[in-house]
């Protein structure tokens, strides 16, 4: 070959090298319908749409979060988190309104399709369980305008917290997949945390039962 030809194959080959390099990744590893999704910009903390208004709300029409029935244990993991509630956008203090009931925290996305699969039902899991289990979406995502539209579209009203900042996945140790749900003692301490979505009722409340003692 000569030196042209050498020059000429070694800048193709130069181009191709940065196109490759340069070519859009997708930010979900759902290729088989099993694989859950990553999250895009929960971790970020920065704000990527409009605040949401009172007819948001009223428009998802969400259950109010939690009240506090008894003082915050000490040592629960979610001590020191405060987040605004979905339903009206005052603070809730996780570690207080969780205090003295099991709960099931579920940390999902607008964009999450899996997510979208599993909340209708956790929301019949809540029902079924009748008060028995405090059940609470974590949106982590920081658009939570979008948040409460998507809830809006799956007839969802689940009571949920907004948390861009993925404070709720820092405390517990959670893995940065979506959706994911923790399982908390009544004492504030984690006794699962579940990196898989769930495919129905049956599987919450076994699950559930398994890792807090709670039939229903």
């Amino acid at each position: 070959m000569s030196n042209t030809g050498r020059w000429t194959l070694a800048a193709l080959v130069a181009v191709v090298a940065l196109v490759v390099a340069l070519w859009p990744r997708g930010d979900t590893d759902d290729t088989t319908g099993n694989a859950m999704q990553t999250s895009r910009t929960a971790m970020s903390g920065v704000a990527s749409g409009p605040a949401p208004d009172a007819a948001d709300r009223a428009r998802a029409d969400l259950d109010p979060c939690p009240r506090p029935i008894v003082a915050a244990p000490e040592g629960a993991a979610l001590a020191g988190i405060t987040l605004g509630c979905l339903a009206d956008g005052q603070p809730a203090d996780l570690a207080a309104v969780l205090a003295g009931k099991p709960a099931l925290l579920n940390l999902w996305a607008y964009w999450c399709a899996p997510c979208a699969a599993e909340l209708p039902h956790l929301q019949d899991y809540a029902a079924r369980a009748g008060g028995a289990v405090t059940v609470l979406t974590v949106h982590s995502d920081p658009d939570e305008a979008k948040a409460l539209a998507r809830l809006a579209d799956l007839d969802v009203h689940l009571p949920g917290v907004e948390d861009g900042s993925g404070r709720v996945r820092a405390a517990v140790g959670a893995p940065n997949v979506l959706p994911v749900s923790v399982l908390v003692r009544a004492d504030g301490t984690i006794a699962d945390v579940v990196a898989r979505p769930f495919r129905s009722v049956d599987e919450i409340a076994e699950t559930v039962e398994q890792s807090l003692g709670v039939a229903a």
